[in-house]
């Protein structure tokens, strides 16, 4: 007879906890995966539920450093959920600085009303800005054809298919119109840095690193924005904690203006450019 949910999770817990820092809320989530429902009604109903056979296979993907993410098929950003697969940057609650950053540049006003995505990936920052802004249009690009995949599969899923365009593009290439907010997630880690267990054997490297002090792509964004924004609108762009003074003066060479925004860690986290 199958050993119990919550006996199972418990034992899933152990044998994760030395490949992973949240061992018992990865246990959860295959779980949940492995179910078919929600964590909360997994931890609220289903505790005593026999654990499903392929739960062990789940665990052992992860055990193997295999993304949960990638895993599960999905990760919560922001407000919304997305799908998320092997080849597309996996969201990190990081990045919902940018979208607090926007909410608090247009507290007070309608919102943005285009809204640019450079690098969307999986529609990341693109269904997160649109979702708190219901009557804006947005336009995301990105050289990865598998991540725009996904990227339209998300809107479709959010019903968002009609208010979204994604194009594949080498970052404002081509671009020629004026957005009130743009976002990027640019690829910021230097190509010697560390990074997490697990990122760089399987997270696309295309969306990781740049070059030999991570600030290839900066190099290359941060001189079109000037063209990109439109009067009274915003950039809004990802840093790694200890690019601030360096973007900063890429900014300040396009003739811009910029303040740094700090993440729930206090580490600088992104630049807001106008």
């Amino acid at each position: 007879m199958a050993e119990p949910v919550r006996a199972a999770m418990a034992a899933a817990a152990r044998v994760l906890a030395p490949v992973s820092d949240t061992a018992r809320l990865d246990a959860e989530l295959l779980m949940a995966h492995a179910l078919g429902c929600t964590r909360d009604e997994l931890l609220l109903r289903r505790l005593d539920d026999a654990a499903p056979d392929n739960f062990v296979g789940l665990v052992e993907r992860r055990q193997a450093g295999e993304p949960l993410a990638y895993i599960t098929g999905t990760r919560d950003f922001w407000t919304i959920t997305l799908g998320v697969g092997p080849g597309v940057l996996i969201p990190r609650a990081d990045s919902e600085t940018l979208i607090e950053a926007a909410v608090d540049y247009f507290a007070g006003s309608p919102g943005p009303r285009r809204i640019l995505d450079l690098g969307t990936g999986p529609g990341t920052l693109l269904l997160a800005a649109l979702a708190e802004w219901p009557k804006a249009m947005g336009l995301g690009i990105d050289a990865s054809a598998v991540a725009l995949e996904h990227a339209r599969a998300n809107a479709d899923t959010l019903g968002m298919a009609g208010r979204t365009s994604f194009r594949r593009g080498d970052w404002a290439a081509d671009v020629n119109e004026r957005f009130d907010l743009i976002l990027a997630n640019p690829p910021y880690v230097a190509l010697d840095e560390a990074v997490g267990p697990g990122v760089r054997e399987h997270e696309p490297a295309e969306a990781l690193f740049a070059g030999a002090d991570g600030l290839d792509d900066y190099r290359r964004i941060i001189p079109a924005l000037p063209g990109l924004i439109a009067p009274g609108g915003v950039a809004i762009v990802e840093i790694g904690w200890r690019q601030g003074e360096s973007v900063s003066a890429l900014v300040e060479a396009a003739c811009l203006s910029s303040r740094i925004v700090h993440d729930l860690g206090q580490r600088p986290r992104a630049i807001v450019v106008t």
